[in-house]
């Protein structure tokens, strides 16, 4: 194969690695999500920025008030999970740009002094972090189960803040039993790739 990574490691991270709806109860540690994110930090993004936000969801009062926000298919499975993880975008994430980029460290006033610019390149980037963030998850022997079936305002307002955009709820853990649905048809290399 063209591939250089190992073929155990490809279905790890992507052909065996699924969405997991149930999970077992072995607990998520704080040393695994340190893990986690020492890797998934290294992801491309625009000008290095680093809008992603975590908030891990630990505590039970914590739990049950998350619950509330999430899409009735989605509260069961992350009142169950070993733990749960809110992703979000900071729209503030200019500040730290000199720091994070500093062969251009003026990019924070020249290309993010607007604010709805600021909420564009957040998303993008954010959303660009979430995914190697349900890499890393993987790659730490865990499963991701990634949801976007909440009350965005009300999670923001019960969580986060007017600087913070929730992007997804994630929940974390070793699957369980019938943790996840058959695999789903994927488009073939011809129906997705153009050369030019």
């Amino acid at each position: 194969m063209s591939l250089v990574l190992d073929p155990a490691a490809q279905d790890l991270l992507f052909r065996e690695a699924r969405t997991a709806n149930t999970f077992t109860d072995e607990p998520v540690t704080d040393e695994q999500m340190q893990a986690i994110y020492d890797l998934v930090k290294y992801g491309p993004t625009a000008f290095n920025q680093t809008p992603l936000r975590v908030t891990l969801v630990r505590s039970p009062e914590a739990r049950e008030r998350l619950v509330q926000h999430m899409a009735e298919g989605n509260q069961a499975k992350t009142a169950s999970a070993p733990l749960v993880a809110i992703l979000s975008a900071d729209n503030e994430f200019h500040e730290e740009l000199p720091a994070l980029f500093p062969a251009f460290p003026q990019a924070k006033d020249v290309f993010f002094a607007e604010r709805p610019v600021r909420e564009g390149s957040a998303l993008l980037n954010a959303a660009l972090q979430a995914a190697y963030f349900i890499v890393g998850v993987r790659a730490a022997g865990l499963a991701a189960g990634p949801m976007t079936g909440f009350d965005a305002e009300g999670v923001r307002k019960e969580f986060l803040d007017d600087d913070h955009t929730p992007l997804m709820v994630v929940n974390i853990g070793k699957p369980g039993e019938n943790a996840s649905y058959p695999r789903a048809p994927r488009l073939a290399y011809d129906e997705v790739v153009t050369t030019v």
